[in-house]
């Protein structure tokens, strides 16, 4: 990570690398035995690893999920076990097929509760009874075992103590599709059934490998990427309460939205415990500095279509907006990097960024 100064606050560069990306330059697969054999993940990480410090060194780039792992965190001894996306895990423990993707990010069957009502879903702590558990339980056992290995267990991506959870809305339309979001109008009382239950089934499952591993929790990330698709009104009501109760048993709140999310701004401002924003939407900043002020920490993804195709002279006049707009905040703009992106472009991106930077230094 490359920190410079701009104003009274720190504005950070991050790059996380894509399955799909280290696929293509290394070959490897992410297949199934990559997700459930621990000594297999941690032989094709530190392969992915040595690339991205070999090859993209001046990109600082850390291979980890997006948005997720931090460098600063990571270690060479650190094992992931389940190292899963978190709705994925949750909806096998619903009966769903865990579908990976060799060349990729990996994906269940879809809709794997729709049509059935809420009071039908186990009861969350018995979800620690599963075979899916038990087997990471004893994955969590094995690597502990060996010499100089580390477990990093489920919802967990590094060392640093914090959790990662997909939100309440995002997890049930993943689990009932897209009829949640007439469900939120037509039958609120059902939506609500199954995000309390998503909302309590995280809870269970996070303080359990956080006791399992003997870590003590730091932060929440909350990943509540189709809410967005909600008003402000809803997002209050549906939203707010699961967020909540996720800050005051589990700790603080970041809160992932990579949509447009300008609108729910006052909503977000409801969740206590907030403590920073994840967000794909920079048209977010400027109320973002109004509602929390300069020292709240904000990360932002610069857009795909920017990332993917767009010239140096575009992405010099997306930063000059968006620091014009960040007004000095405390700020990370971090990207995953995808196998379309053009790496010379974004090399003379990061340049040219931290030349800007260094001359408000001086």
């Amino acid at each position: 990570m490359t920190t410079e100064q701009s104003g009274s606050w720190p504005v950070s560069l991050e790059t996380s690398v894509s399955k799909a990306f280290m696929a293509q330059v290394l070959g490897v697969s992410f297949d199934r035995d990559y997700y459930f054999d621990p000594l297999r993940r941690r032989e094709i990480d530190a392969r992915c690893h040595r690339y991205a410090g070999r090859e993209l060194r001046d990109l600082d780039a850390f291979f980890t999920e997006s948005n997720l792992g931090r460098r600063s965190f990571y270690a060479p001894d650190q094992v992931p076990v389940g190292g899963i996306q978190p709705n994925l895990i949750l909806g096998m423990l619903l009966g769903a097929e865990f579908l990976p993707a060799p060349q990729g990010d990996a994906d269940i069957s879809p809709a794997c509760w729709a049509g059935k009502p809420a009071g039908q879903l186990p009861e969350p702590p018995s979800l620690l009874e599963h075979p899916l558990i038990g087997l990471f339980d004893r994955q969590i056992d094995f690597v502990r075992q060996q010499e100089r290995q580390v477990p990093i267990p489920p919802f967990f991506w590094d060392g640093s103590g914090r959790a990662a959870v997909h939100g309440a809305l995002t997890t049930a339309q993943k689990f009932l599709g897209e009829q949640v979001f007439l469900d939120l109008a037509t039958d609120p009382e059902r939506v609500r059934q199954a995000m309390d239950w998503i909302t309590e089934a995280n809870i269970v499952l996070v303080r359990h490998f956080a006791e399992r591993c003997g870590i003590r929790l730091q932060e929440i990330h909350v990943g509540e990427c189709s809410s967005c698709m909600v008003g402000g009104p809803a997002w209050e009501e549906f939203v707010v309460p699961t967020l909540s109760r996720m800050a005051t048993e589990m700790g603080p709140v970041r809160l992932h939205s990579c949509g447009r999310s300008r609108h729910l701004l006052p909503a977000f401002r409801q969740v206590p415990g907030l403590c920073s924003l994840d967000l794909g939407d920079e048209a977010c900043l400027p109320g973002v500095r109004q509602l929390w002020g300069a020292g709240f920490p904000v990360s932002l993804a610069p857009p795909v279509k920017l990332l993917s195709g767009g010239s140096l002279p575009d992405w010099i006049d997306w930063t000059e907006r968006v620091l014009k707009d960040n007004g000095g905040g405390c700020l990370t703009i971090l990207y995953h990097l995808e196998p379309p992106y053009p790496l010379e472009t974004l090399r003379a991106w990061r340049t040219w960024l931290e030349q800007r930077l260094a001359r408000v230094l001086a």
